[in-house]
């Protein structure tokens, strides 16, 4: 259902204001065929960013100054709500309960902790763009078939109203 060639394609934002870890993160997927990454390293810009790239997965580191993790995904959530299931990746040092808890609150589908595994960024990447694609997938198959029912009905709304024509021709 989802081929890897959709995998590739999808569009990664990459937040972290490390520009070290920017960097890694779009050579380290870049390496594995995904070409469509954007990466800042200014959480200010991410909103922005957001909406001209319309990214199908958010990496985002949660400790940066001005505007943490939490405050990036508070200002996005209109635009993810919007989007329906848009995955976050959060990459955090950070391994209090509490933090993962308010992520998840706020939007975070998964956690990447620091120092991260290539291996395992590229695992959970793809698991959660493969969510993405098959709930993308699934709302079109949704919207096909509700589309479908609506026609049907007005199909037989107006078989209904034809037979009372002709019931009322032949009273």
């Amino acid at each position: 259902m989802v081929s890897v060639q959709d995998l590739t394609a999808a569009r990664i934002l990459i937040v972290d204001d490390q520009a070290a870890n920017v960097r890694l993160l779009e050579r380290l997927l870049g390496a594995h065929g995904f070409i469509d990454t954007v990466g800042t390293t200014d959480p200010l810009q991410v909103r922005d960013l957001f909406r001209a790239t319309r990214p199908d997965l958010v990496i985002l580191d949660l400790h940066m100054p001005r505007l943490d993790g939490f405050g990036v995904m508070a200002e996005l959530s209109s635009d993810i709500a919007a989007e329906r299931f848009l995955p976050i990746l959060v990459l955090t040092a950070d391994a209090l309960s509490e933090t993962r808890q308010r992520a998840l609150r706020l939007g975070a589908k998964d956690f990447l902790s620091k120092p991260f595994d290539s291996i395992e960024v590229l695992l959970r990447v793809r698991n959660l763009l493969e969510t993405r694609f098959r709930y993308r997938f699934l709302e079109q198959h949704r919207r096909e078939l509700e589309q479908r029912v609506l026609e049907r009905t007005r199909e037989l709304e107006d078989a209904r109203f034809e037979v009372i024509d002709r019931l009322a021709i032949a009273a």
